[in-house]
């Protein structure tokens, strides 16, 4: 059983991931119920082959109690809790319902965790068999925050390749830039519209596509910012993108401005579709381009720096065309989910023996 919010996030689509890849092996998906938790989506789901089931997300304990009943009545022998804040609900529930072996995943750095549920997570982590970081730098975190060293390991995330096609040769793509990132805190979506008003007084005039759902409020936040600086005609609000592959495999640059990731998934996804990758120079990001070698990082926050970065970009079309092509094979031989669902197999596998 795999529980995950139903906010349709990075860590969503890993359940889903990890649900249809392991033929053989009953999976449950139970979706913590979130305002973007559409019927639409949820059917597109069982379309795929996904058994999947909702909980109640308005109240933590309703939570607990609805999962600890599907725990009963599925009896799943290893219960899999993703992202905070839904591993803690997801471990209570499966400790209560007796699931043998709890796994925790996190999939995020910097979590707004609080002292009560920083301690609750440790306590949950003397009864869990594993803890799973997506990355490096959110193993690291972890074990800052006093998690124990010796239940923690990496397994970074990975994409459907396959989906994430070549796309168009690169002199008829659209000179355009796409940032695939839900609106949310985390995400900095200001700094890029500032950085595309500094480009506007230089003379360049991209257009940029942002593509991604999330909270109605840093969205509208983002739309007044670029009626501000008159930059709105550049930028073209999506949403929740169906499409994004046949985007991604049309426009040159794949970007990701950003505080704080986890692993930047939407920046592979760019990338294996051939886009040239730029990215704020933050953890987890870090990890998926190489400066100057796979793409460009840039200094998170500065727009300034974001708008050079960008003019760079624009102006030198044959390097840009080069990173997309050394982006584009390193998406394909290290990224690719076939690799990350082994990886956990495995790990399912030797827990599962551990707890016989």
């Amino acid at each position: 059983m795999h529980f995950v919010t139903g906010g349709f996030s990075g860590a969503t689509q890993v359940a889903v991931d990890l649900c249809t890849a392991h033929a053989g092996t009953a999976s449950l998906l139970v979706l913590r119920r979130k305002k973007n938790t559409s019927p639409a989506r949820l059917i597109a789901l069982q379309a795929q082959g996904v058994n999947v089931a909702v909980v109640p997300g308005w109240l933590n304990m309703l939570t607990v109690f609805r999962l600890w009943q599907l725990c009963r009545q599925w009896k799943p022998d290893i219960l899999v809790a993703h992202g905070f804040s839904e591993h803690l609900w997801g471990r209570y529930a499966g400790l209560l319902a007796g699931v043998p072996t709890l796994v925790h995943v996190e999939h995020n750095v910097r979590e707004r965790y609080g002292h009560w549920r920083l301690w609750q997570s440790r306590w949950l982590a003397q009864r869990t068999a594993r803890i799973v970081a997506v990355s490096q730098a959110v193993c690291a975190d972890l074990v800052r925050t006093g998690h124990p060293p010796g239940l923690c390991m990496v397994i970074h995330n990975g994409i459907h390749t396959e989906r994430w096609h070549h796309g168009l040769p690169w002199a008829d793509r659209e000179s355009a830039l796409v940032m695939p990132a839900r609106f949310a805190r985390q995400k900095d979506h200001a700094t890029l519209i500032r950085a595309l008003a500094l480009l506007a007084e230089r003379g360049h005039r991209p257009k940029l596509y942002l593509a991604g759902a999330g909270k109605e409020r840093w969205r509208r936040a983002a739309e007044r910012l670029a009626d501000s600086l008159g930059v709105q005609s550049q930028i073209v609000f999506l949403g929740h993108h169906p499409e994004l592959p046949a985007l991604l495999a049309r426009v040159k640059w794949c970007v990701l401005s950003t505080h704080y990731e986890g692993l930047g998934l939407g920046l592979m996804e760019g990338m294996a579709s051939g886009c040239c990758a730029i990215g704020s120079d933050v953890e987890g990001v870090q990890e998926v381009i190489t400066h100057g070698q796979t793409g460009w990082l840039v200094t998170p926050g500065d727009a300034h720096a974001w708008a050079q970065t960008l003019e760079a970009a624009i102006t030198n079309d044959g390097r840009s065309a080069q990173l997309a092509q050394l982006g584009m094979h390193h998406a394909h031989t290290q990224c690719d989910r076939q690799r990350m669902c082994r990886d956990y197999q495995q790990l399912f596998k030797a827990i599962s023996t551990r707890t016989q």
